[in-house]
């Protein structure tokens, strides 16, 4: 068993560097005891001398089915645990970038505290969710996610919308149609590996979309939004964050009768498997206790 999690450490992680981290021990004896794992199986599982970890074909093969019987471990204990007991365990919870840091933390410093023999760790990215890689346990995703393998949970609604400051909008003027933002300075957010430059506005029946432009883009939202403070341009940013700007009159929305396609609010996690009981509880927390947050952050935003 040790071996099986020592591996499963070193297949989700990007270099042995990161995986002596996680294990707390040195370089040289996570991969002293990588070579003795290989010796033991007589196959060679990590390709030698890139600069992320590559696993061979056999390595591959050896993680996913170290990974089932992780699994099986995690559901037979689960299930024989006392119900009434308190969580225990670990936990991984991935978030993007602005929504983790303004919301996700707070509430999981919260879910921690109530459940002192947890031990949550939570990464902010603003890159794509890479659910093959297994490195999360829960993810709080804006939109819909990239992987239609995934279980989804709704945890709050929202949608992206345009808004811009009401400096910008006396200086260039205000866009009456979506074709009209082409000629705007439109500041682009690269959240993801998708056409971070095309907006989409409609529904469902009806899709709409513009190719913008403009001459600032960043992977930050709380940068994107600190331009448009500034009357530097429009942005597409999510009702989350930029609705107690536009309460406060520090944002104006564009296009207001122009609808957007939701952008809600989703927990994810793998399809198949058992999910325990500390998952379950974390998500039923955060389901609760979200939207209630999001919409607190706006009543407290009072105009000026």
């Amino acid at each position: 068993m040790d071996d099986l999690q020592f591996f499963h450490v070193v297949a989700s992680s990007e270099t042995l560097t990161a995986a002596s981290r996680e294990l707390g021990c040195s370089l040289p004896v996570v991969s002293k005891r990588l070579s003795a794992l290989e010796r033991r199986l007589d196959v060679r599982l990590v390709q030698r001398g890139a600069r992320r970890l590559v696993l061979t074909s056999e390595g591959e093969l050896y993680a996913v089915r170290v990974e089932a019987i992780l699994d099986q471990v995690r559901e037979l204990e689960d299930t024989i645990t006392d119900r009434a007991a308190g969580l225990r365990g670990s936990l991984v919870v991935e978030a993007t970038l602005g929504l983790g840091r303004a919301h996700i933390a707070p509430l999981l410093g919260e879910f921690a505290a109530a459940h002192p023999g947890l031990h949550v760790r939570m990464q902010t990215s603003a890159l794509p969710l890479r659910p093959h890689r297994r490195e999360f346990d829960v993810a709080v995703h804006v939109g819909m996610p990239p992987d239609s393998s995934l279980r989804m949970r709704r945890l709050a609604e929202n949608r992206r919308v345009p808004c811009a400051a009401p400096s910008y909008l006396a200086e260039y003027g205000t866009p009456t149609s979506i074709e009209d933002l082409v000629d705007h300075n439109c500041i682009v957010l690269r959240e993801n590996e998708g056409d971070f430059a095309l907006w989409r506005f409609g529904d469902a029946d009806r899709p709409r979309h513009v190719r913008v432009h403009g001459g600032l883009s960043s992977n930050d939202g709380d940068v994107v939004t600190g331009w448009a403070l500034e009357g530097r341009g429009i942005i597409m940013r999510s009702e989350w964050h930029v609705g107690p700007h536009l309460d406060r009159g520090e944002l104006v929305r564009v296009l207001p009768k122009v609808p957007t396609p939701p952008a809600d609010i989703y927990a994810l996690l793998e399809e198949d498997g058992h999910v325990p009981r500390r998952v379950s509880a974390l998500i039923e927390y955060l389901a609760e206790r979200l939207p209630l947050r999001l919409r607190r952050a706006q009543e407290q935003s009072p105009a000026t």
